[in-house]
């Protein structure tokens, strides 16, 4: 008899976005002649810069003629990509990478979650509360992470970030397989110092644990001294796996590209005792799992390491932290507690005393008709606050400020 896989029965049964999408959907059906402003799920809304724009034209055209007719690509990504990666992100940085360490996805989303299958099912975890969900639900989907319980799951251990600890997770006092850390933070908008990340690497080189280092927000880093790559701290390479994203870097959301790079000095242990390469491992699992990034996808993402591309991208990067600013100002003129913002598009707002992260939001979507995500959302300890992020339009960032200070006022 066929039979499902019963770990997603444990999953909760609505995904967050998903939930909030219904209550918006609901109000919008009640209250059609309100202008609902969201400021929630984290989607861009400023179109693709021109180069981008000209290279997707230029391989389209190269498609219709058989001469330059492209059908199935590399599943490790086309190599004009690939080393575009490698010399713009990583070599300025001064880090040096082969071009088979780094993997062309559609999106670090799609990574993040299909990473568990190179991994053992009995490995620990290890991760920040609140936290994107897509680390705990992927686990959950494949059964490693244990048993629910009244305090999350049994397999999983939560490291708290909140106001008391300046928002960065304490190294563990135990051992811990492996670890999600993502910075730029999502949710709360918070970054962590290279002395922070270098002891977070010397844990995981001290217990010999997996990073798996979430990067998509590097891009929106205002301020130098803040790595933009977790191979910037020596000995990275040996314990971490990094995941880059094109989505909110170049409003790639629809366009889905992002790439993964897994260093072949990251070898563990198999059950007879011999050392694997991770590298290997997740090429095989590309092979048979994974056709590839579009053609026309992959030219798009290499134009914005051009001259024009660079500086188109900086120009929508900065519109959107010029919004994260805004709202950072005036709702802490309003006396809002605020945090992140500066070197990420996302605000942590605490939320007023007493009330809860679902009532705060349900008030600003009933009196203000502005969409926000409840921070309980991301794990218990986001409750008290929700995440406002900044990849709406000005005009709407704007309106919505005003209509907080209206309120409030």
């Amino acid at each position: 008899m066929t039979r499902v896989n019963e770990n997603f029965l444990r999953l909760s049964n609505n995904y967050l976005f998903s939930d909030i999408a219904k209550k918006v959907r609901k109000y919008k059906e009640c209250y059609p002649d309100r202008k609902v402003i969201s400021l929630g799920i984290g989607d861009v809304t400023q179109p693709l810069c021109q180069a981008a724009i000209q290279a997707m034209h230029k391989a389209v055209d190269e498609m219709a003629v058989a001469e330059s007719f492209r059908g199935y690509g590399p599943e490790q990504g086309y190599d004009f990509l690939r080393r575009a990666i490698i010399d713009n992100d990583f070599v300025p940085r001064g880090v040096n990478l082969d071009m088979d360490e780094v993997f062309i996805s559609d999106g670090a989303k799609s990574d993040c979650g299909n990473i568990g299958d190179i991994l053992g099912l009995d490995c620990s975890i290890g991760l920040t509360d609140p936290v994107y969900p897509v680390y705990v639900d992927s686990n959950v989907m494949c059964g490693r992470a244990g048993i629910s319980t009244d305090k999350g799951w049994s397999n999983i251990t939560y490291l708290p970030v909140s106001k008391a600890n300046n928002f960065k997770p304490q190294i563990p006092s135990s051992h811990i397989d492996i670890i999600y850390l993502c910075y730029p933070n999502n949710p709360t908008g918070t970054v962590i110092t290279r002395e922070d990340m270098t002891q977070w690497v010397n844990y995981a080189l001290a217990n010999n644990s997996l990073i798996i280092f979430d990067a998509a927000y590097e891009a929106f880093i205002q301020h130098d001294e803040i790595p933009h790559s977790i191979y910037e701290i020596e000995g990275a390479k040996k314990v971490a796996i990094e995941l880059r994203s094109f989505s909110k870097t170049a409003g790639f959301t629809g366009v889905r590209c992002g790439c993964t790079i897994i260093p072949k000095e990251l070898t563990f242990k198999a059950s007879d005792g011999s050392d694997v390469q991770l590298n290997a491992l997740w090429n095989r699992r590309q092979c048979t799992k994974f056709n590839g990034t579009s053609y026309i996808t992959q030219r798009a993402a290499e134009a914005i390491y051009t001259p024009e591309g660079k500086r188109q991208v900086r120009e929508v990067i900065n519109y959107y932290m010029t919004n994260a600013r805004i709202m950072r100002e005036r709702l802490a003129a309003l006396g809002y507690e605020i945090f992140g913002g500066e070197d990420a598009p996302y605000i942590w707002l605490k939320t007023p005393a007493g009330v809860s992260s679902w009532d705060f939001f349900g008030t600003l979507l009933n009196e203000l008709s502005i969409v926000t995500t409840p921070g309980v959302g991301f794990g218990p300890t986001g409750e008290g606050y929700i995440r406002l992020t900044a990849f709406g339009s000005r005009e709407q960032c704007e309106e919505a400020m005003q209509r907080f200070e209206q309120w409030k006022h």
